[in-house]
């Protein structure tokens, strides 16, 4: 078995590492070593819950889509779930300290067991839904975690795969459906789960949960971070309570959210991004939770909830400007130019105002009325008609994307941020957006580039350290800099432009060195190239290789009038567009960061395949590695 963790990148532990216990949550490497924050006014995460379903307590907290519709659950049922959760963990032996570990799609349960686990002092785990069974292995070893909880069947089947070799799993809780036993491990229904700390200890469970939370400190372990791992194994980082406070309160006061607002839940709740969002920065501002009962039905989603704040990784932006550029290719005659009139007036508008300055009178009523015949009626389409927050971040996003939205006066923001950082490291805020850069550090905190061109974050949010990696935290945290491994500047006004991954870096056999970062998300901005690596370590030029667009294929056929068959990809007209886009990224490149030569990878990437992570970015070391050859004959001439 040893074999399949290396391929996906997870080493196995050996028995000296798996019998090695970790440092304490509250006493780490860097608190060994480094100064730390203060953190005034600190009030731990679980317990702000808790003050807010006291002070919200009949307002709906979260949201299921049930068969026919939405099914709201209020705050106070909320905080009475967290408090049930948290007695059952005592009851099954959890100990202050302990990891419990959480395997599913977002879903109230998740957030009930990360509470109910921060309240007793132990520490929630999130494991990617669509980790393989090797991953689960390894990060069930490496957390020693004594309960995981588990969606359903499929999920425990992986488990089950890897059973014989969990040296601390001890309790397994499946959400739906009824599990079925493992070895000498106790197996459960989660409505089981829910009942174990009834009964005549209830009361001393209660007092037991009231003395973990009075006694949570703001250094203790918040909570585990699994790093995707694009560039190597995964490695677990360690955010406090205080930086999960910190960061929540921080967004709270730049984006004054409340109970008037709403989101919707997709992004896998085992990446910070949507932690933070779901569960921190909803417990400081009160808003609403729906829960997305899948990825592919999220379309549907933002048309029913119609969500104030929106986050979305570039793939589901790119994704959404192939939709609407579709329909609009579609209108003839008057309705063609009247939307290419509009496109052009919001860009404009937009443009101006983000730059500071006050859009012309005439502009303005050209703006006005285009909003009543387009913008509403698209933003109404997508479910974007009440959206005062819309967010991309996680992967580079094309400027010509940022522009296009701005044309149907659709404000994405850019940010930037990392699991080492608590999530947000920067944000673009109304009044201080530029196209092109990711924003402005937060508040409170500093960034500036190194010599090398790498940028450096200091603040109360950057994380304790890697568990049970001492030497990895030592290389990543510098006199309480944080060594994001990210290339970029930081210009006169404060913005942060980002260039690329320092890891994946292009050194040409002339010494050159290119980032591939901006050129792939500009390949990216074709509606047929749905993802893009650019190659050329080592060699005298660059290369690219290429998965398509379905759709985007198959509305190229029609508008063509070509037949949709398996090898559509190899026709002349498709052949010519794709140089079309290249050589039109080409001209926004110096000479020696041009694409001279492509190829069609057949086979789409995906997160069960192994070339993207779970927020849907390229691995690029895998994609390289299994790709080699046809890479070598790019170059063969």
């Amino acid at each position: 078995m040893s074999g399949s963790k290396l391929e996906t990148g997870m080493p196995p532990l050996s028995a000296a590492e798996s019998a090695r216990p970790w440092p304490s949550p509250s006493t780490n490497a860097r608190e060994q070593d480094l100064q730390l924050p203060v953190f005034t006014d600190f009030i731990a995460p679980p317990l702000k819950l808790f003050e807010t379903a006291s002070r919200l307590a009949d307002k709906p907290a979260y949201w299921v889509r049930g068969e026919h519709d939405w099914q709201a659950s209020t705050w106070q049922d909320y905080a009475t779930q967290v408090r049930q959760a948290a007695r059952s963990l005592l009851a099954l032996g959890v100990e202050h300290g302990d990891a419990v570990a959480i395997l599913s799609f977002n879903r109230p349960e998740w957030s009930v067991t990360a509470y109910a686990a921060m309240s007793i002092g132990a520490i929630p785990v999130g494991i990617y839904w669509t980790s393989s069974t090797a991953d689960i292995e390894y990060i069930l070893n490496h957390c020693k975690a004594p309960v995981l909880v588990l969606e359903d069947e499929d999920r425990f089947a992986c488990v089950q795969d890897c059973a014989e070799r969990l040296n601390h799993l001890r309790h397994i809780v499946q959400i739906k459906g009824t599990p079925q036993h493992i070895d000498n491990r106790q197996a459960m229904t989660w409505q089981d789960f829910m009942v174990q700390g009834q009964g005549s200890k209830e009361a001393d469970y209660e007092r037991l949960i009231n003395k973990r939370l009075a006694a949570i400190q703001p250094h203790d372990t918040g909570t585990l971070i699994y790093t995707s791992g694009t560039t190597g194994p995964s490695k677990a980082v360690m955010l406090s309570q205080g930086n999960l406070w910190w960061v929540a309160n921080a967004m709270g006061d730049l984006f004054h959210v409340d109970e008037n607002d709403r989101m919707i839940s997709y992004l896998p709740l085992a990446h910070i991004a949507e932690q933070m969002a779901t569960m921190h920065n909803q417990v400081y501002g009160g808003f609403a939770v729906y829960f997305a009962q899948s990825i592919e039905k999220l379309g549907d989603h933002l048309k029913e909830v119609k969500p104030t704040i929106f986050f979305g990784v570039p793939r589901v932006w790119e994704k959404m400007q192939v939709a609407i550029e579709a329909k609009l290719a579609q209108a003839t005659g008057f309705k063609a130019q009247l939307a290419k009139w509009a496109l052009q007036v919001g860009q404009r508008w937009n443009m101006q105002d983000l730059a500071g300055l006050q859009p012309s009178l005439w502009l303005t009523l050209q703006k006005n009325l285009a909003n009543k015949l387009i913008y509403k009626k698209v933003q109404e389409a997508l479910g974007f008609d009440q959206a005062r927050l819309l967010v991309t971040a996680a992967a580079p996003i094309s400027p010509e994307s940022l522009r296009f939205f701005t044309g149907l006066n659709i404000h994405v923001r850019e940010g930037y941020g990392q699991s080492e950082a608590c999530g947000p490291s920067t944000l673009s805020l109304p009044g201080q957006t530029k196209i092109g850069a990711v924003g402005k550090a937060l508040p409170g905190t500093e960034i500036r580039a190194a010599e090398d061109g790498e940028l450096l974050i200091r603040g109360p949010h950057i994380f304790h350290g890697y568990m049970g990696q001492p030497a990895a935290t030592a290389q990543t945290i510098v006199d309480d800099w944080l060594l994001t491994g990210d290339l970029g500047h930081v210009d006169e006004d404060g913005y942060v432009y980002i260039t690329g991954r320092k890891k994946d870096l292009i050194i040409t056999s002339g010494g050159k060195n290119i980032s591939p970062a901006n050129i792939e998300a500009s390949l990216m901005d074709s509606h047929l190239i749905e993802y893009a690596v650019v190659c050329g370590d080592g060699r005298n030029y660059l290369t690219a290789l290429l998965t398509l667009e379905t759709q985007g294929l198959v509305d190229f056929a029609k508008a063509h009038g070509l037949p949709v068959t398996p090898d559509l990809h190899k026709h002349p007209a498709v052949q010519a567009a794709l140089q079309k886009a290249i050589d039109h990224t080409n001209e926004l490149q110096a000479r020696v960061a041009q694409v001279r030569k492509f190829a069609i990878l057949t086979e789409p990437f995906s997160i069960e395949g192994g070339e993207l992570t779970p927020t849907l970015k390229v691995k690029r070391k895998v994609v390289l590695e299994r790709q080699q050859a046809l890479i070598n004959a790019l170059y063969a001439n």
